[in-house]
């Protein structure tokens, strides 16, 4: 039976975090989708559905060292992971080689290990989502950017502000940093510029400002600025929910997708 026609199997890294905990609360309130597999550096052997705080659903949490036995022994069709870099560099690959197809929304990967990714997803004939972002919102707002960008041209000067929890490792955000490529890839390579200090004259770069505190969800706003008027581009999250939901749908999607590619969440959206 393909998995089209039978209930999804989602397995989690991270699971027991605060993002991993909100996605098994989704995808045991998600029709045609549920939870194979759960794994984490803390509670293990624990019931997934009880850290979760919704009750037992029979899915212990294994050992992240047991990735590739237990997505099989699972029968998993799709791994979500929203961990750090460092763990998804390592885990991505094992769920490929063991035919499982992936919804990677871990931030500050660098090009090498996307490229390592992307080779796993080939060679073992799996489909891959890969998202800095999975908010239907920011979708809206990445077409926005683009198209103001290709109708403002190179007389518009570009700032980029995005603004975090005070938890938060990496700068800039991975959704700034989309924005940014979005915006090179219509106005060509222009440098980005991380914050400025002392005597910097501006050129023809974006720039590029992080802040950190608090509780802040997630915020983005572009500012293309010319003489006499300025255009603002923003978005604001101000729930992490929005994130969970974008993934179950893009978990929901990929596993009849063509396989051996790696997908971006405005396929999922389009």
């Amino acid at each position: 039976m393909s998995a089209e026609n039978r209930e999804i199997r989602a397995a989690l890294v991270g699971a027991c975090g605060r993002m991993g905990t909100m996605i098994v609360r989704r995808l045991m309130n998600t029709e045609g989708i549920t939870v194979s597999a759960a794994f984490d550096l803390v509670n293990v052997g624990k019931d997934v559905g009880e850290v979760a705080g919704i009750g037992k659903i029979d899915v212990p949490v294994s050992d992240v060292k047991d990735l590739a036995s237990v997505l099989k022994e699972s029968k998993t069709d799709v791994l979500i992971d929203f961990t750090v870099a460092p763990a998804t560099a390592a885990n991505a690959p094992v769920a490929a080689k063991a035919g499982v197809n992936l919804i990677i929304g871990t931030t500050g990967l660098s090009d090498e290990v996307k490229a390592d990714i992307a080779k796993a997803v080939e060679e073992n004939n799996v489909a891959a989502v890969i998202s800095t972002n999975y908010s239907i919102g920011v979708g809206v707002f990445f077409k926005l950017v683009r198209e103001a960008a290709k109708n403002l041209g190179l007389d518009y000067d570009v700032e980029i502000i995005e603004a975090h929890h005070n938890q938060k490792k990496d700068a800039p955000s991975g959704t700034a940093m989309t924005t940014a490529e979005i915006i090179q890839e219509e106005l060509g390579k222009k440098e980005i510029v991380c914050g400025r200090e002392g005597v910097c004259p501006r050129g023809k770069e974006i720039g590029m400002h992080s802040i950190r505190g608090g509780d802040i969800v997630g915020d983005h706003t572009v500012m293309f600025i010319g003489n006499s008027e300025r255009i603002e581009v923003r978005h604001q999250a101000h729930s992490r929910e929005i994130f969970v939901g974008g993934a179950v749908m893009a978990a929901k999607w990929v596993v009849s997708q063509k396989k051996g590619k790696v997908y971006a969440m405005t396929d999922v959206l389009a």
